[in-house]
């Protein structure tokens, strides 16, 4: 009897776990839940999205019925969905490697990021260890940033230096949602250099947003470089141009008919870069347009960040030198841990066949002959792709930006 009631009452103690539950029903989220395992703590999903709409490989979830201590796991496999590449469907599932990062970014407030451990990868999935903790867990792809921190980092800055600070928006978007950008620049500086930087023309590239943001917050703040670079230059933001698919959740890369950076023709698919454009036109027909910026994130095995440029026989010889510098003074300045890569890659012929519809090599035929403009992919698949580490970035290439327009 008494190692029955020893028994009984160990059953008693046994914990009573809630019900796991998985919801995309917010700004971003994008999942396929295959299934739920409530014995086994576990979570299976898929990348969501519309390979119509970009490459299946974002992801981005809430999680409740995790208690605080608990332990769970996500497993995550590959989109089966055909996907696009060079403009047409290929008939087959994109790599799953793009849509598995080595740990995956972790919330309990939806704001706040950081890496889970390491997920435990094979063949085909990979699992990511979840520990609970005072509500809903957040987890996502990469840190993921919509126009809500688009809105958070314009009125942040905005209140912090109104005299420089003016908020604008770009254009609406197809599916009518505002495109909003940044310009910082004080009395005075209508005949000064124009830097234009942009990120997000792939939705999926969460990290490129992070890495404008830490330039914003940079260029604001009271390092002696910082100072200069705002009284010399009129800086222009746009913190997410695919704002659509950010939106929905969707990849953006490969989107069809184009995505927004294959769309840089005389005639763009996509009204905000029809907008682009035409600002940067005016810029140029001012002789004022000094820099362009791109920002991206690349692929998995990509683990340092590093440019894109155009051919440079294509360039004016004061825009061939003017690139040279800024690469040198980029290179000094983008250090450990996610240092540069020293040479820079092209993007030609052999690299896509609508090169010459990207926005660098654009920009390159339609600025002035001194015009600076590159791409830069930063590493998503790190353990310094947090972000910390993009905002970190994003304080770097302000400080090379910065070396580059003083030593004009």
């Amino acid at each position: 009897m008494k190692s029955a009631l020893i028994l009984f009452s160990g059953f008693c103690a046994l914990p009573a776990f809630a019900d796991l539950r998985v919801s995309t029903d917010f700004e971003g989220g994008s999942a396929t839940v295959d299934s739920i395992d409530e014995g086994r703590r576990e979570i299976r999903i898929r990348p969501g999205g519309d390979p119509a709409r970009g490459w299946p490989c974002w992801w981005f979830v809430r999680i409740e019925g995790i208690g605080k201590g608990e332990a769970a796991t996500l497993v995550l496999r590959g989109s089966e969905r055909p996907a696009r590449n060079n403009g047409q469907d290929t008939g087959k599932p994109l790599s799953p490697s793009w849509a598995m990062p080595a740990a995956a970014a972790i919330s309990e407030d939806g704001v706040t990021w950081r890496h889970t451990e390491l997920g435990k990868r094979a063949t085909d999935h990979i699992a990511y260890p979840l520990v609970g903790g005072d509500g809903p867990l957040w987890v996502a792809w990469g840190p993921p940033f919509t126009s809500r921190e688009t809105d958070s980092l314009i009125d942040a800055t905005s209140r912090l230096r109104p005299e420089i600070v003016k908020a604008f928006e770009l254009a609406r978007t197809r599916e009518g949602r505002p495109v909003r950008g940044l310009r910082i620049a004080g009395p005075g500086s209508e005949d000064r250099p124009v830097v234009w930087v942009q990120a997000r023309q792939h939705a999926w590239e969460s990290g490129a947003s992070w890495v404008a943001r830490g330039l914003v917050e940079w260029v604001l703040g009271e390092e002696k470089e910082a100072v200069r670079l705002r009284e010399i230059a009129e800086i222009h933001v746009i913190p997410i141009m695919d704002v659509d698919r950010v939106a929905t959740g969707d990849g953006g890369k490969e989107s069809d008919p184009r995505d927004h950076n294959r769309d840089w023709t005389d005639s763009p698919h996509y009204p905000e870069v029809a907008a682009t454009q035409k600002k940067l036109l005016a810029f140029a027909g001012e002789n004022r347009l000094a820099v362009f910026l791109d920002l991206h994130n690349p692929g998995a095995n990509d683990r340092r960040p590093f440019f894109f440029v155009g051919p440079p026989e294509l360039l004016p010889d004061l825009a061939r030198s003017n690139r040279e510098r800024f690469l040198s003074f980029a290179e000094a300045r983008l250090d450990a841990p996610l240092s540069l890569e020293p040479a820079p890659r092209v993007t030609g012929a052999g690299y896509h066949p609508l090169w010459r519809q990207i926005s660098g090599q654009w920009v390159n035929e339609h600025g002035n002959p001194f015009t600076m403009a590159a791409c830069l992919e930063t590493s998503w698949n790190t353990p310094h792709s947090t972000a910390a580490g993009y905002l970190s970035v994003g304080a770097k290439l302000g400080r090379a930006l910065s070396d580059f327009l003083n030593s004009r």
